[in-house]
């Protein structure tokens, strides 16, 4: 049995579709995504929906096809502030995240042309924009607040880095050691992600409740994509090399995919 560790979050909910099902396949667990790659990192998973950024970190491979992707506008990852993004001062960075947090001191760089002090915060009070005038938001916590009701900005990190690279995002993606997955595990967990594309309305929902539901099902037909093809992967070594650029990662190298 494949011991399979999953983000918490609504966006995963399509890939994981079906998967409590597959008990002769997976076992599974939930968790945020720093969580979920440390636990890979300690061997405590096998296969971890874990940060694109993350997979640098091990002698990993990705799950051919399988990814938490954007094109544009993500929806639920994004730097909230008080003023414009180009006079943050202070950002604080929702302790949560590790891609998303490479992201936004990347596009501090290269797209907003700022050099912010960087704190951690935890996602409570990063929502509340406690001690920054600008914090980094990612999953239900950025997708679900009312920014406008809070009187604060909202900069989508997807839609600025499509617009900086012309090149979709690799947020997550199925990752575990070499061997860890052969052809069995690979087709039922693309076969869970093709049913759920199939029923994001039903997989929104149920994970959202009525308040929020709308607002959901727009997410998953809208900003989330969850083909890993090549164009994909040139975006994912895009970030990874901007990343080391600007000192967040040592190692470029490419990740493999699991052999199908």
């Amino acid at each position: 049995m494949t011991r399979l560790g999953a983000v918490s979050y609504l966006n995963v909910r399509p890939l994981v579709y079906g998967l409590e099902r597959r008990s002769d396949l997976f076992s599974l667990r939930y968790d945020v995504p720093s969580v979920c790659a440390e636990l890979l990192h300690a061997r405590q998973i096998d296969v971890g929906m874990i940060p694109s950024v993350e997979a640098l970190r091990g002698r990993y491979s990705f799950v051919p096809d399988l990814g938490i992707i954007s094109d544009g506008p993500v929806a639920s990852v994004a730097v909230f502030s008080r003023v414009p993004i180009d006079r943050v001062q202070r950002l604080g960075l929702d302790a949560s995240s590790r891609t998303s947090a490479g992201l936004a001191m990347v596009l501090c760089h290269e797209r907003w042309g700022i050099e912010p002090e960087f704190v951690s915060v935890q996602p409570d009070a990063a929502a509340r924009l406690e001690g920054c005038d600008a914090a980094l938001l990612i999953g239900d916590p950025a997708l679900f607040l009312d920014h406008e009701a809070a009187g604060f900005q909202k900069t989508d990190l997807g839609a600025e880095w499509t617009s900086l690279t012309g090149l979709p995002f690799v947020w997550a993606a199925w990752t575990g050691r070499p061997g860890k997955v052969g052809t069995a595990e690979i087709a039922a967990l693309q076969h869970a992600r093709d049913e759920g594309v199939a029923h994001t309305d039903e997989i929104a929902d149920a994970y959202c409740g009525p308040e929020r539901a709308a607002t959901g099902r727009r997410y998953l037909r809208e900003n989330i994509k969850y083909r890993f093809g090549a164009r994909e992967a040139e975006g994912l070594q895009r970030y990874y090399d901007l990343a080391a650029k600007h000192g967040l990662v040592q190692d470029t190298g490419t990740v493999p995919f699991f052999p199908q």
